[in-house]
């Protein structure tokens, strides 16, 4: 793979470059984050690892400009920031995974592999009917009651996950691995936290409501009996 790391501190990116290198990926470097945008806008990249704190601009901004032009190459965050705050904030930016500081190696592998089998999976044409919401998975829509709804990256991820899904209670984690393929952290809300984000913009105003709460299991998407 063909990876760009962006990152400020030389004794990490040294660690973190020699074993990618090792791993037989060809690794280009950036210290800072107005020329790890320029790379990332100029060449073409299997996979992105953005620090956070960053000189020039940080990583946050360097994800969001990114995803206004290039919304496929997988971006996986590290931060030595690692509260469900700042989480959110990385993913709502467009990236694909968040890893804090410090980790193993092999951990940084096991983020970049799923996230490489995630990037190769072949996407049906798909559109989910569910009551009077209809989601369109390849122009990426989503309409309820006529009225179009704008939803984030992650929450359309969410909510595509529930409509595969449709009917079985998804717990907490089985959405972590899907969606972040990373083992669950009990002490985290993340997922709580998305949820609700997604029904805020989906149910509120809508009937029937369609994400359930199924207490001590998870979450359904099923039509209101």
């Amino acid at each position: 793979m063909k990876i760009l790391l962006v990152e400020d501190e030389p004794k990490v990116a040294a660690f973190i470059r020699k074993g990618l290198e090792e791993q037989g990926h060809e690794v280009d470097h950036a210290y800072d984050g107005k020329f790890g945008l320029k790379l990332a806008l100029e060449k073409d990249f299997d996979l992105l690892i953005l620090d956070v704190i960053l000189p020039q601009i940080n990583g946050i901004d360097v994800c969001r400009e990114i995803r206004k032009h290039n919304q496929e190459v997988p971006i996986l965050m590290l931060t030595a920031l690692g509260t469900t705050d700042d989480k959110v904030t990385g993913l709502d930016a467009g990236a694909d995974d968040y890893l804090v500081k410090p980790f193993q190696f092999k951990e940084l592998i096991a983020r970049i592999k799923a996230l490489s089998r995630r990037r190769q999976r072949v996407h049906e044409e798909k559109i989910y009917r569910v009551a009077d919401l209809i989601v369109d998975v390849n122009a990426k829509t989503v309409i309820r009651d006529n009225i179009s709804i704008k939803l984030t990256a992650r929450e359309f991820a969410l909510l595509e996950l529930f409509l595969r899904n449709k009917g079985r209670v998804l717990s907490r984690i089985d959405i972590a691995e899907a969606l972040w393929d990373q083992q669950f952290d009990t002490g985290s809300n993340v997922i709580d936290v998305y949820v609700n984000y997604l029904r805020n913009k989906i149910d509120k105003n809508f009937s029937p409501k369609l994400i359930h709460t199924m207490i001590g299991m998870g979450y359904v998407l099923k039509e209101e009996e």
